[in-house]
């Protein structure tokens, strides 16, 4: 038994609750889960690896402001700073990821497009992230943070997975492209964004409610960073460029309908794209990672096909042609 289940333990016995609880599976996280029984009813108990302070703690801030919103998250029941544990309501486990894998095009389609119209919905509570001093408001996607990301991608990608050195070359390329890539996204910041919105971190509860999960590091970024993640992210292969016009322009008219700013298609697709590189080599670099340092291994087939998402993105932006060529050199390698 792992000192957070006994830590669980203990508060489930201190509430007076039964002890009986299942261990759930989490993705790529520090935290476990628990599917317990809660004053009668089915509930998720979440453990921390360290107490934690509730004022400062970003799940249950985020998970506030996010139903203050509207938004389809879990409910809190309880939570222990000292045993760092929060008490939820318990989704069931129909992950978005595996409906859509057995949903026809119809039904696909239209999780699909309902998911977009929550990220139009978590950026209309822009505001409202401001107003009330949430944690979400005071952290954004700038210069400093894309950046960190993308040289976390050159590190776990070339050096933890590949364990090759770049050239001193090689290693200029990425510096100054990767600058500037981080400096045009930073202007870009503006919306309240999830942060990991995809069809992993995305439920159907027993009433076929679509639901959030994991949005603790909810931050301001760009209105194009969710709507990537979503549509791109653990993909088998590049999907068709129509495709995924078509989901730009879904997210487009969504935000109308909150009321948003509306913004020109032709803008918002470069910054799609902009955002389409940055995201992807970022999401590479934690897959590397992951397979590496924590042997999650199935991450290993969705490089390839983000490599060539990236190449693509590059190509229509007609821009960073060192860096498209450091990149299609990878996928001339595998």
């Amino acid at each position: 038994m792992s000192d957070l289940q006994s830590r669980l333990n203990e508060y489930l016995f201190k509430n007076g609750q039964k002890a009986e609880v299942q261990q759930l599976t989490p993705d790529a996280s520090t935290r476990e889960y628990f599917r317990i029984e809660w004053k009668g009813k089915s509930a998720i108990a979440c453990v921390y690896p360290e107490a934690f302070v509730a004022s400062e703690q970003s799940y249950l801030d985020v998970t506030r402001l996010f139903l203050n919103s509207g938004l389809p998250v879990a409910d809190i029941y309880a939570f222990d700073e000292a045993l760092g544990i929060i008490v939820q309501e318990d989704l069931g486990d129909a992950i978005l990821r595996d409906v859509l894998v057995k949903s026809d095009d119809r039904r696909r389609n239209e999780l699909i497009n309902e998911s977009i119209r929550l990220i139009a919905q978590i950026q209309s509570a822009t505001q409202t992230a401001f107003n009330t001093g949430s944690i979400a408001s005071t952290l954004k996607f700038d210069t400093e943070k894309l950046l960190w990301e993308l040289n976390f991608f050159r590190e776990h990608y070339f050096e933890t997975l590949k364990k090759r050195s770049l050239s001193t070359a090689e290693n200029a390329i990425l510096d100054r492209d990767f600058l500037i890539l981080s400096n045009e996204l930073e202007k870009r910041a503006s919306v309240l964004c999830h942060r990991d919105f995809h069809a992993a971190n995305l439920m159907i509860d027993a009433n076929g409610r679509l639901r959030i999960i994991d949005h603790q590091d909810a931050r301001i970024g760009s209105v194009a960073y969710d709507l990537v993640s979503l549509l791109l992210d653990r993909v088998t292969g590049p999907p068709p460029a129509d495709w995924l016009l078509e989901k730009q322009r879904s997210l487009l008219t969504c935000r109308e309908q909150f009321d948003l700013a509306s913004i020109d298609e032709d803008d918002f697709t470069y910054e799609f794209r902009l955002q389409t590189v940055q995201r992807c080599l970022k999401a590479i670099g934690t897959f590397s990672f992951q397979s590496v340092n924590r042997g999650k291994t199935y991450f290993l087939p969705y490089i390839k096909p983000m490599f060539e998402i990236v190449v693509r993105a590059l190509h229509n932006l007609e821009r960073f042609p060192e860096l498209a060529a450091v990149i299609q050199e990878q996928l001339t390698d595998d």
